[in-house]
């Protein structure tokens, strides 16, 4: 590194050790002459460096004159985090930053064996790295002492109280020296931080970097547009183009993870899965076969991947639309980090390119809206991706050159080759035929499944001769209705809405009638198993469901229209020549004027009990 103004002897020794050539923005606005010794409310964008940032800042108040740390006791510092798996992040990044100090770090978090941490604890250590919840139950239990507490660090701290922490939070900085340091890192400044560090904080100084006003640039943004029924193919087809050292792929759901993470696993993709549900141990796996190779996607949600750092991830599909343009930002920023280049691309179904607009012009980013990759141009980077590799250009071997000669004399060169483009392609899923779609296309009328083909006008019955039913297991008594089901039909079936001819539904199954053009398309997409998403299966059946029984053939002649004739008998009283208007009760029935039987034999004025009226008194 060639400026160490600033910092501590043995961070810039373990900075230079690391490769460091230049500190990032955030990084030199923690060396800032006027930040010495003062809390600082700092902003900056996900992958900035935040977490070496903030270790350079705090170096001059944790260690002693010398430079180094004393024998480990009370702690000195403490880093929260709102995730296990952001807080294990920033104990290795402070391992290394610290390498040269003499350090102690433990770590405090949910998922891990807290007779563990107890035992670490008073062995002492210098530095905390915790979670909120995990930090709090070790305070309360007396197996953590903050009375030492020289500096407090929030990372990560506008989503710590959107997951709910703020209570923790203020438990723990309360627990906490009054003349500590603390220094909050967020990615933006809402109210409720503003409000978190006026509470705790003293003089606090605001540092804005330049990466808080821009996405990053090292990031290309596409959105690729799709129908509905085309999500996941695009999807396969995004993965297969790019082929990505490292990818994660978002949802916004536990269950859009674990089907997803099935669907990419049937198709040959080494691929893992990161949600809430999991324990730490398996996260804690899934994470580890990332960095190692053995996957190479990632299928998580939102918070499950908050503040995961991949070494070498290239690629980011958002496979559903974020809920907000900062999660955009947040989820693409995953990307594209440490000088490196990245994609993020954005499955927009037609239905919801509107919503997706507004996202990206609230996150201030302008993508290439493309159409999902082709098997042509898959295929077309395959051969490219065939020639260039390296095992082309290296000389045959002394040991290999008498096998490939017998190798060439035995089968030729061109079945030799041909079985080397074979073996190329047999660790690769196949990518998936894609639906064209009018790139100039708009969000429906109604945001549906519908998409702008789906709005075009219904079939007529007659173009429904020829055509097939199939019964689903699913009916009245499992809550079916038509407005789920046809989504899901066209989501899974490849179908459109002008495929799906009538729909009869039963008490515990339900008949579906599919146009003559589509059965072969419907039945190929299904595969061998038959089956949609929820345990429902499809069975094709013979002939039309009155042959079976359960449905009675609707033979009743078609409704005719009603005709509103003037009454010959009319009064001439308004409403008299309207036959719907409500007949007289006969006499004797309740509200005719006559008493009802319950009544008889009673006073005629039962109100007469009552005292005189005012002007008789």
């Amino acid at each position: 590194m060639t400026d160490t103004q600033g910092i501590a002897p043995a961070i810039a020794q373990a900075l230079e050790k690391r490769g460091y050539k230049d500190l990032t923005p955030v990084q030199k606005a923690m060396l800032a002459p006027e930040l010495d010794g003062q809390d600082a409310l700092v902003s900056a964008q996900t992958g900035s460096g935040k977490t070496v940032a903030f270790g350079i800042a705090i170096a001059p108040t944790l260690l002693q004159q010398n430079g180094r740390f004393g024998p480990a006791g009370a702690p000195l510092g403490i880093a929260i985090a709102p995730t296990r798996e952001l807080a294990m992040q920033v104990k290795r990044e402070l391992d290394w930053l610290y390498e040269f100090t003499g350090v102690s770090i433990a770590s405090c978090v949910g998922g891990m064996d807290i007779r563990s941490e107890r035992r670490t604890l008073e062995r002492g250590a210098h530095i905390i790295v915790g979670t909120p919840g995990r930090l709090c139950d070790h305070i309360k239990r007396g197996a953590l002492d903050l009375s030492s507490i020289r500096a407090v660090v929030l990372d990560e701290a506008d989503e710590m109280l959107d997951l709910g922490f703020r209570e923790d939070l203020e438990f723990i900085l309360e627990e906490s020296p009054a003349e500590r340091r603390t220094l909050m890192f967020s990615a933006t400044v809402s109210r409720s931080i503003a409000k978190l560090a006026e509470s705790y904080q003293k003089n606090a100084v605001r540092i804005a970097t330049a990466s808080e006003q821009k996405q990053h640039v090292d990031i290309e943004y596409r959105a690729l547009l799709v129908t509905p029924s085309d999500r996941e193919n695009a999807i396969i087809n995004a993965l297969r183009y790019y082929e990505a050292r490292n990818s994660i792929v978002f949802c916004s759901t536990r269950a859009a993870v674990n089907h997803l993470t099935a669907r990419l696993n049937n198709r040959g993709f080494s691929v893992v899965a990161l949600s809430g549900e999991l324990s730490q141990n398996e996260r804690t796996h899934a994470l580890q076969a990332m960095r190692d190779g053995r996957a190479r996607v990632c299928v998580a949600t939102d918070v499950a991947a908050r503040g995961i750092d991949l070494p070498g991830l290239e690629l980011v599909i958002h496979a559903d639309l974020p809920t907000n343009s900062e999660t955009l930002l947040h989820r693409s920023g995953r990307t594209g980090r440490a000088g490196q280049k990245g994609v993020s691309a954005i499955i927009v179904p037609v239905s919801q390119r509107r919503k997706a607009e507004r996202l990206l012009d609230g996150a201030k980013v302008s993508p290439a809206w493309v159409r999902p990759p082709t098997v042509e141009e898959i295929t077309e980077r395959d051969g490219v991706r065939l020639l260039a590799d390296p095992s082309l250009n290296e000389d045959v071997g002394d040991d290999e050159r008498d096998f490939v000669a017998k190798l060439l004399e035995q089968h030729g060169a061109e079945k030799v080759a041909a079985a080397f483009v074979r073996l190329f392609h047999a660790g690769r899923s196949a990518p998936e035929d894609i639906s064209e779609v009018s790139m100039e296309a708009r969000k429906p009328r109604r945001d549906s499944f519908e998409t702008v083909e789906n709005n075009a006008p219904r079939r007529d019955r007659s173009d429904f001769a020829g055509s097939e039913w199939f019964t689903l297991s699913v009916g009245r008594k499992q809550n079916a209705e038509p407005r789920w089901l046809i989504p899901m039909l066209c989501r899974f079936g490849k179908l459109t809405r002008q495929d799906i001819g009538a729909i009869r539904m039963q008490q515990t199954e339900t008949y579906v009638e599919l146009a003559a053009d589509a059965v072969d398309r419907f039945t190929s997409a299904l595969g061998k198993d038959m089956m949609l998403e929820k345990g429902i299966r499809v069975k094709a059946m013979e002939g039309k469901p009155e042959a079976t029984g359960a449905v009675r053939e609707d033979t009743r002649p078609p409704r005719a229209q009603k005709k509103f004739v003037k009454s010959d008998q009319s009064s001439g009283r308004p409403g008299d020549d309207k036959p719907w208007k409500k007949k007289a009760k006969p006499a004797g029935d309740y509200g005719s004027g006559a008493k009802p039987a319950k009544y008889e034999g009673k006073k005629d004025k039962p109100f007469e009990k009552r005292g005189p009226k005012k002007q008789d008194r």
